[in-house]
């Protein structure tokens, strides 16, 4: 395929086994981790086997579009299309997380209200359990998880919310060095907010230690267990994931591959970064201060 050098002509790559093979791996994966939940042994294996094929293809489909860059087969108009797509994604996480603060919003201001009503209180406490007070986090039978602890917003959550911050600082001023054709300088401060980043999955994960081992808060606590940890772990994933594009970006920038005209992958893994930021402020707000 010819190059696209000017606004006239867009660039539409050879056809590709990649998606066959994405969404092969992907129904291995939930096939298995679907059959290993109900005792099929076999399970973990086919659902290992669907995560290398995932694995294989964002290697060799990033590979091919890395290399689409670099040998110059997009133009402009390219570009504007890779910005709106990624502003579309962001978008459709912004839902994301969207429907699962209104599960908490549901549950904290309606749900829990209406269950320590006047009218229906006497039915809470004679049907569901005697002692049970409308308040949050909300409280139930030690047996069946009532009986938990909360994480405390000023220790992990207001280090890490620190640490997000400081990463949204440093990856910023990576892009200005970027645009600025400081690519070493870039490096070493993408190489900070990577190292950030690492640093909060791993306060993340004794957060989790902690609410697990000591404090009796899981998944099974409730629903205010339920929406702590779906919450936090979905943003957690998404910073993994947000940590894993800004490792790939350090590398391709200390490779050279970006200019300061043509960095558009180095930008809209900073979109997602900012983003995540921005989703964990919330958080740190209305999971752990309010």
């Amino acid at each position: 395929m010819a190059h696209a050098t000017n606004q006239d002509v867009y660039y539409v790559p050879h056809g590709s086994w990649w998606p066959i093979v994405g969404t092969v791996g992907l129904f291995l994966l939930m096939a298995g981790w679907g059959t290993a939940l109900n005792g099929v042994e076999i399970g973990q294996w086919v659902a290992f086997s669907g995560v290398a094929l995932v694995i294989l293809m964002v290697f060799g489909w990033f590979r091919n579009v890395i290399n689409e860059s670099l040998n110059h087969h997009y133009n402009a108009q390219v570009d504007r299309t890779f910005r709106w797509g990624m502003a579309w994604f962001i978008f459709s996480e912004v839902m994301f997380f969207a429907a699962f603060f209104g599960a908490l919003f549901y549950s904290r201001l309606l749900s829990v209200e209406w269950l320590g009503g006047a009218g229906s209180n006497l039915m809470t406490n004679t049907l569901l359990w005697p002692e049970f007070s409308a308040t949050w986090p909300t409280n139930g039978p030690a047996e069946l998880g009532g009986d938990f602890g909360t994480i405390s917003a000023w220790q992990l959550p207001a280090l890490n919310t620190a640490i997000l911050l400081v990463s949204s600082w440093t990856l910023t001023v990576a892009h200005h060095a970027m645009k600025d054709a400081h690519r070493w300088r870039a490096t070493a401060w993408l190489a900070a907010t990577v190292a950030l980043g690492g640093t909060f999955l791993f306060f993340q994960a004794e957060e989790y230690i902690e609410a697990y081992q000591h404090l009796n808060l899981t998944l099974g606590s409730g629903i205010y267990g339920s929406t702590f940890f779906m919450l936090t772990g979905f943003h957690g994933a998404h910073v993994t994931l947000g940590t894993i594009m800004l490792t790939v970006m350090l590398i391709r920038t200390a490779l050279g591959h970006f200019t300061p005209e043509n960095h558009f992958a180095f930008e809209a893994s900073a979109w997602y970064w900012h983003f995540v930021d921005l989703v964990w402020l919330f958080l740190f707000i209305f999971v752990y201060i309010l």
